[in-house]
């Protein structure tokens, strides 16, 4: 016979502190820290404890006795549920005063490094409807509320399209109104959710792989382009007909797709790089601009999702490289060459790396069709590629710009990145404490020299950060 677990207590009339990680809030009860989500700072309320470890614990509010005065309505009705944009009820100006300083406690407590023109967070001028890209799950169990549940109401009660309740792989939540895009996204999404119900179509079971619709992706741009790609799992001559025609009515219904898609994916998962997609209607891809470069973005190509953002990143780490048109520049995880490209016009050449060989035939691509001729790209594992052969092959960079995954550099590239001892690094990273972790790796041999957040995602406690570092001045006679 099992044993009961243990009921863990309710503290009562607590007060919210500050922000942690990961989109919550914290408080402190004698030497207990305790992590509360969709609270913020001055909030003061009854804490539900959910997991008690040796120092810490996380809980949710389950009442409120005051409402901490900065504090602000969120916009989205699935707050709280959805796990994204768990900031929307800090004041935007407060969000970029949190986001600053998660970026300068990484900087100073994992990196231990000595700061030097630490510029103020460059905030979103759009802070709604800012993302290019968005994806959606569709699942034949739907998420359902705790009354739902008291009500009698089941998971097989028709399917939903939308996002995964926290927690959940197999539950969708659905979405009704996402205010992260435009409301394209809203009207195509639920124009397929609307019309899978209404013709019997099924949606996609997680755990026993079954099921036609399973994932949509929506794509949109700043030059008019519109790309919609719908993931199916076909496994019979009749459930290729329903998909064809559903691709037919989403084509006849939303004249303004320029890309319409689709994918048969009957794999364990949802990812669709080693996959076919299939062009139904329009072209294979969209076009998205920034200054007068255009660049090409396919179903599996990677860009950054705030596009006006995104411009104001790419604009930090140029001025950080400092070019004047004689310098021989190495983008490393160059993606679809985006950095590459915008700075290629500075430079003397560029010389992009990249583990994607889709991507690298797109930053091709992206040179030729802006007339850009001074960049070459190389495809394969950054710490096989970039070694002392490649360099001296190639030539020894003067700057280095490099924009590494959540998880960092290899400690392989770091040591190349020594070796290959460019004047100049700039580091741009979308995880301040991977980064961190790098830059006292290279502290030996670079000071960082400034350093500018970015805020890409507004309502989440993401941030992005762009460091400069200078090569350190050596004594005569010292080896590097």
């Amino acid at each position: 016979m099992s044993r009961k677990r243990k009921e863990l207590p309710v503290l009562e009339n607590v007060t919210i502190t500050d922000v942690a990680a990961e989109g919550k809030a914290l408080a402190r009860i004698n030497d207990m820290v305790v992590f509360v989500p969709f609270v913020v700072p001055g909030d003061v309320a009854d804490l539900k404890i959910l997991k008690k470890k040796h120092h810490y614990c996380e809980a949710v509010a389950v009442k409120f006795h005051e409402l901490s005065s900065i504090r602000v309505r969120p916009f989205c009705p699935h707050f709280g549920v959805c796990g994204g944009c768990k900031w929307q009820m800090l004041p935007y100006q407060e969000q970029l005063r949190y986001k600053q300083q998660q970026v300068l406690d990484n900087l100073t407590r994992i990196g231990k490094v000595e700061l030097n023109n630490v510029q103020p967070i460059l905030g979103s001028q759009k802070t709604m409807e800012y993302r290019n890209k968005l994806e959606f799950g569709c699942s034949d169990k739907r998420w359902l509320t705790a009354e739902e549940i008291a009500g009698g109401e089941t998971y097989e009660q028709g399917g939903a399209v939308g996002f995964h309740a926290g927690g959940s792989f197999d539950k969708i939540l659905p979405i009704e109104q996402c205010r992260l895009m435009d409301d394209v996204n809203n009207r195509l999404r639920n124009a397929v959710r609307d019309y899978a119900l209404e013709h019997g179509l099924a949606f996609h079971n997680q755990r026993e792989h079954h099921g036609l619709l399973r994932n949509l992706m929506i794509r949109n741009s700043n030059t008019g382009g519109l790309m919609l790609l719908l993931q199916f799992c076909i496994t019979c001559a009749e459930e290729q007909r329903q998909a064809e025609e559903l691709m037919a009515y989403m084509g006849e219904t939303f004249p303004e797709i320029t890309s319409l898609l689709y994918v048969n994916n009957r794999k364990f998962n949802d990812t669709i790089g080693d996959l076919e997609v299939v062009t139904y209607k329009g072209d294979d891809h969209i076009f998205l601009q920034m200054e007068d470069l255009r660049f090409k973005v396919g179903p599996k190509s990677f860009y950054q999702t705030n596009t006006e953002q995104a411009y104001e990143l790419y604009k930090v780490a140029r001025d950080f490289a400092g070019l004047t048109g004689r310098e021989l520049v190495y983008d490393l995880y160059t993606g679809t060459g985006t950095i590459a490209n915008f700075v290629a016009r500075q430079a003397r050449q560029v010389i992009g790396i990249e583990y994607v060989p889709e991507a690298i035939e797109d930053a091709k691509v992206n040179s030729s069709i802006n007339g850009i001729e001074n960049t070459l790209f190389f495809a394969g594992d950054m710490k096989d590629i970039l070694n002392a052969d490649f360099i001296s092959t190639y030539g020894r960079p003067d700057v280095i710009i490099t924009d590494p995954p959540r998880a960092g550099m290899h400690k392989d590239v770091i040591n190349t990145l020594l070796l290959a001892a460019p004047q100049r690094i700039v580091y741009v990273s979308c995880n301040p404490a991977t980064q961190a972790r790098d830059l006292s790796l290279l502290d030996g041999s670079y000071r960082v020299a400034a350093v500018r957040p970015v805020d890409m995602f507004p309502h989440t406690q993401h941030v992005e950060n762009v460091v400069l570092l200078e090569r350190r001045e050596r004594e005569p006679g010292t080896a590097l």
